[in-house]
């Protein structure tokens, strides 16, 4: 997050939800040498459990708080729209109060995609920065018949050239989706990241163990989820049932940068 990264939300991740395991029935209570040894055997003979699977999306509204080096900047909202069938739209919302606003944390970005509720297709992606008294805004067309994404508008020459699509790509805000929906904990997960006029390849990191987090009052056990670019590196905190990222901090050199905290969700009918 340069400009507030979410979590590759080309501002700055980032949803499929993912579903909590279920604990299996149990018995009266064994005595407590029954129970080790039980447990040993049990520990021994069996796999450990596939991931739940996520189930399909459903539409939502996140609110986050944005911090760098511990002063509030401003406040950002994420949300999952359906439009029909197939077809959905996610928008990302941030914007600075006061003086920040100087800072340029005032952007919207939106993606349209396809989606059979678990694989997604980016099919049209805009952003819009407004600085003071400026703006600039971009927007690009994913033609999977061509085979190439092309954006215009406020962009450097060399980002208006096609992009070659490859089956999979998706734009920063879908890869957000993507992280929820395939993390567990332990997994790399490899997405290819396409917005603005390039493509870059982005490789997570699961945790192998879950941790207690706190954010705004409440407390969640959830994944930790990283990327390393560089000095720079993406941290993101999800966890099973919550369909948005519930933290992402953004460190540069080391040092932490910016930080979305999530304030609140819920689920909407549309």
């Amino acid at each position: 997050m340069t400009l507030p990264r979410f979590l590759l939300l080309a501002c700055g991740l980032l949803s499929g939800v993912v579903l909590a395991q279920s604990a299996p029935p149990t018995a009266a209570p064994p005595t407590a040498t029954q129970s080790s040894a039980a447990s040993a055997r049990d520990a021994a003979a069996l796999p450990a459990p596939d991931p739940a699977p996520a189930p399909a999306l459903a539409p939502f509204v996140a609110t986050y708080q944005v911090f760098s080096d511990g002063r509030r900047l401003g406040d950002a909202s994420l949300r999952l729209l359906r439009l029909d069938d197939r077809r959905w739209r996610i928008d990302l919302g941030m914007a600075g109060s006061g003086l920040m606003r100087l800072t340029g944390l005032n952007v919207q970005q939106s993606t349209l995609f396809d989606s059979d509720g678990h694989h997604y297709r980016p099919l049209s992606q805009s952003t819009l920065r407004r600085v003071f008294l400026s703006s600039k805004r971009s927007t690009g067309v994913y033609d999977w018949v061509a085979g190439s994404a092309r954006w215009d508008g406020d962009l450097k020459k060399s980002r208006r050239a096609p992009v070659p699509l490859r089956e999979g790509d998706l734009s920063g805000l879908l890869i957000d989706l993507a992280v929820i929906r395939d993390a567990a904990p332990g997994r790399t997960l490899h997405y290819r990241f396409v917005e603005g006029g390039r493509a870059r390849e982005h490789t997570y990191v699961v945790a192998a163990q879950t941790e207690g987090i706190e954010v705004d009052g409440l407390s969640y056990d959830a994944m930790r989820v990283s990327r390393q670019d560089g000095n720079d590196q993406t941290v993101v905190w999800v966890a099973r049932g919550v369909p948005t990222p519930i933290r992402i901090l953004q460190r540069e050199d080391g040092d932490d940068g910016t930080d979305l905290r999530l304030v609140e969700y819920k689920e909407t009918l549309q």
